[in-house]
């Protein structure tokens, strides 16, 4: 059994290859092989956002404050607020984040495999991040 307490495990910043903009992640649990599980608060400043990518066994988002989108490849852009748990399925392209104008902060619960939670991909352009 291992106990993290409050403030033991420090805040990280977004890196510039897989988001755009300022972005706040903090490590909730990601436990030692074999185990697969990685879930982390995820913090973003208005129009930030993550790159496009897939998670190879998907993602579950649940939104805990502000309001963000989420976009499918090929599919509309989707508003997504507090309360509102987002299923991605494996292999789904995908992209999330706040909105221009108001930040938005969820858990995101993904599994590792061969020790990565995500294949990551070409940044979101402006024109995606603001089309429908």
């Amino acid at each position: 059994m291992e106990i993290t307490r409050s403030g033991e495990t420090p805040s990280g910043a977004g890196p510039s290859e897989y988001f755009t903009g300022h972005v706040r992640i903090d490590p909730i649990v990601r436990p030692p092989e074999p185990a697969r599980v990685q879930v982390a608060r995820v913090t973003f400043e208005p129009g930030a956002r993550t790159a496009w990518h897939t998670h190879p066994y998907g993602q579950t988002l649940i939104v805990t404050e502000g309001c963000g989108w989420v976009r499918r490849g090929g599919g509309p852009k989707e508003t997504i607020h507090p309360g509102d748990i987002v299923w991605i399925d494996p292999g789904e392209r995908h992209w999330h984040g706040a909105t221009a104008t108001t930040s938005m902060t969820h858990i995101a619960i993904q599994e590792r495999k061969d020790g990565l939670p995500a294949d990551w991909m070409e940044q979101v352009t402006d024109a995606d991040y603001a089309g429908d």
